[in-house]
């Protein structure tokens, strides 16, 4: 007989977006807290969007060491970090607030013209992390994208290749509005532990479609099938 697949994600289903914040906050902190128990530092990334306000918040409430947590985003966006859709933004007003605003945070974004031009500076900073990060909480676009890795981006074969040596690149997409910075799958799947923080129905539909199919899988599928842990898929519908 042969053997069977490997699972790749296990699935928490929580009745609403309240109750899904608060049970994925509690798991990111425990993970947290066994990192700072085993190593004395923690590392952690998070991703941008509408999605994730509440687990930030739910997250910024816990009680650990925050001085001794790293925190940074899957990506960026090519904006100021005080422009409504920057995702640093996003992190600083929803998480690194009260105890958590002792974190150390390393911003994607660089005082640049373009995408390209600030590259070196954010490489470095991703470059200087001690990876692997001990949580990474993705979320996922309707399209099936992560982080900043859309379907039809410019340098998304790039991005994706298993075997790249960046860890962030600059990719350009019609769906991404801005240009952006995002980190690599290399980057993306080098975590102690990987969460994927989704709601409602059509995003579950489009993970399970993307995780069946067997040719020109979308950027989620490539993420989760490369990690080498099990995802863990937090959703309410």
């Amino acid at each position: 007989m042969a053997d069977a697949a490997p699972i790749r994600w296990t699935e928490h289903r929580h009745a609403d977006g309240d109750a899904l914040a608060a049970a994925l906050a509690r798991a990111v902190g425990e993970r947290l807290h066994a990192g700072l128990h085993v190593r004395g530092t923690a590392l952690l990334a998070v991703s941008g969007g509408s999605t994730p306000r509440r687990f930030l918040r739910a997250l910024a409430e816990l009680a650990l060491d925050w001085s001794r947590v790293t925190i940074t985003v899957t990506d960026e966006r090519q904006v100021p970090p005080t422009h409504e859709r920057s995702n640093e933004r996003l992190v600083r007003e929803h998480l690194l607030r009260e105890a958590a605003a002792a974190a150390r945070f390393v911003s994607l974004h660089a005082d640049a013209a373009d995408a390209e031009a600030g590259l070196a500076a954010v490489a470095a900073r991703i470059d200087a992390l001690p990876l692997p990060f001990d949580v990474l909480v993705l979320g996922m676009g309707n399209d099936g994208h992560v982080a900043s890795l859309f379907p039809g981006a410019d340098r998304l074969r790039e991005a994706l290749d298993p075997r790249g040596k960046a860890r962030v690149l600059p990719l350009r997409a019609d769906a991404a509005g801005e240009p952006r910075l995002s980190l690599t799958l290399p980057a993306l799947t080098a975590t102690r532990a990987l969460y994927l923080h989704i709601e409602g129905a059509a995003k579950l539909a489009v993970f399970e479609q993307a995780m069946a199919a067997e040719s020109e899988l979308l950027p989620v599928a490539m993420v989760v099938r490369a990690a080498p842990v099990v995802t863990q898929l937090y959703w309410c519908p």
